[in-house]
């Protein structure tokens, strides 16, 4: 009988296996998707093939890292997911000629209709979320130079003038694509009128985090961003951005790798829980590496996978609770909670999700995937962007 039955568990866990090594790329398989993405990079950067590269290489105006001068009270936002940040930031000259900066900041959370709705009812909502702010710290009376923030794909014609290219991560806000988001925000400051801003700059969150990382070590050149969505920016030199006039000095180019694989480059790798997070999109077709890695989908994903389990009776005894049946309901930060239970400092023990007792076998199987995937992916791409500057250089 406990033979039967270890015979029964050594079968069940090489199904689990089975499932589970298809998230495992091989190294030749990353490989092939570094070197795809470096020839898409390298035709996003040429005016004549940048129309038709699915990883666009955008200008972004921003021509050096901070150089020590900037000094002051400046209001920063953050606009890139389900959350919208308003930031004071105090910069001031500290000990041995480094910079000391201070912040106060507050978080939003962006109500769908604001997302799904019009540009000016996301603006007008952003403008009050900034007007609560100013309330709550007492400088409304103050005209302070602002930082945007705007993690969406942006066609720059200057420093505080950009134009969206289309929405991603789940907004669809219409009257915004094609549009000078800068304008639209300025608009809505207008229109609100009790508080006025100077918008001295918008750029991407890659590029804000390159110049913040800057202030730390003066050597960082690239900036990445892991978190709804997946992008990176890094400094290139101006004689290979050719999409702007001029050959001196330097640009920091978003590249916005998040659309890499629209002509098809990540087919032979996308598993059927990929397509249908694609199809059952907002966007379906776009923004397909974001979809594979991007925090947005890692729960949508994890949870066809629990229903595949479920299907072939390895999990729950076959049986799924309606949640677990339901698009969208079981969330990214549930993997992160549970790859903390599983370390050794944990308090926790095993994490339950939407009132379903998750085993340890299965919350190993999460863990695999989180990290298996998202992780090795994202360090071959880190690994493009350092061997394109190398060789551009």
């Amino acid at each position: 009988m406990l033979d039967h039955r270890a015979r029964m568990e050594s079968g069940r866990k090489e199904k689990v296996e089975q499932i589970l090594s298809e998230f495992r790329l091989k190294e030749e398989d990353l490989k092939k998707v570094m070197y795809r993405m470096q020839k898409e990079m390298d035709r996003g950067l040429k005016l004549e093939t940048h129309e038709e590269a699915s990883v666009k290489m955008l200008p972004t105006y921003v021509r050096s890292t901070p150089e020590g001068s900037e000094v002051g009270d400046f209001l920063s936002l953050d606009l890139g997911g389900t959350n919208f940040r308003v930031m004071l930031v105090k910069v001031g000259e500290g000990e041995e000629g480094q910079w000391k900066v201070k912040t106060k900041h507050q978080m939003y959370s962006i109500p769908e209709d604001a997302m799904t709705g019009t540009a000016e009812m996301l603006f007008d909502y952003i403008s009050e979320c900034i007007s609560d702010f100013l309330d709550k710290h007492q400088m409304k009376h103050k005209k302070l130079p602002l930082g945007f923030t705007f993690s969406f794909p942006v066609r720059h014609e200057d420093i505080d003038k950009g134009i969206l290219l289309n929405w991603t991560k789940g907004f669809k806000a219409s009257g915004a694509e094609g549009n000078n988001v800068v304008g639209l925000l300025r608009d809505a400051i207008k229109r609100r009128g009790d508080f006025e801003m100077d918008v001295v700059a918008m750029v991407n969150d890659t590029v804000a985090t390159m110049i913040s990382c800057y202030y730390e070590d003066h050597q960082c050149e690239v900036g990445m961003i892991v978190g709804t969505g997946c992008n990176a920016c890094y400094m290139e030199e101006m004689q290979n951005v050719e999409l702007v006039e001029g050959d001196e000095g330097r640009m920091c180019v978003n590249t916005e790798w998040g659309a890499f694989g629209a002509s098809g480059e990540l087919d032979e790798f996308l598993l059927e829980y990929d397509r249908v997070v694609d199809e059952t999109s907002l966007n379906p077709g776009q923004q397909l590496y974001e979809k594979i890695i991007g925090g947005k989908y890692m729960g949508e994903i994890v949870r066809l996978v629990l229903l595949k389990l479920v299907d072939e009776n390895l999990l729950f005894n076959g049986e799924a609770s309606e949640k677990l049946k339901t698009r969208g309901t079981f969330e990214t930060r549930f993997v992160s909670q549970i790859e903390r239970s599983l370390s050794p400092q944990s308090p926790q023990g095993p994490v339950p999700a939407h009132g379903v007792h998750v085993p340890t076998q299965v919350q190993q199987i999460l863990v695999v995937m989180a990290i298996d995937t998202s992780g090795n992916i994202n360090y071959k791409s880190l690994c493009c962007i350092i061997t394109h500057g190398d060789k551009k250089d």
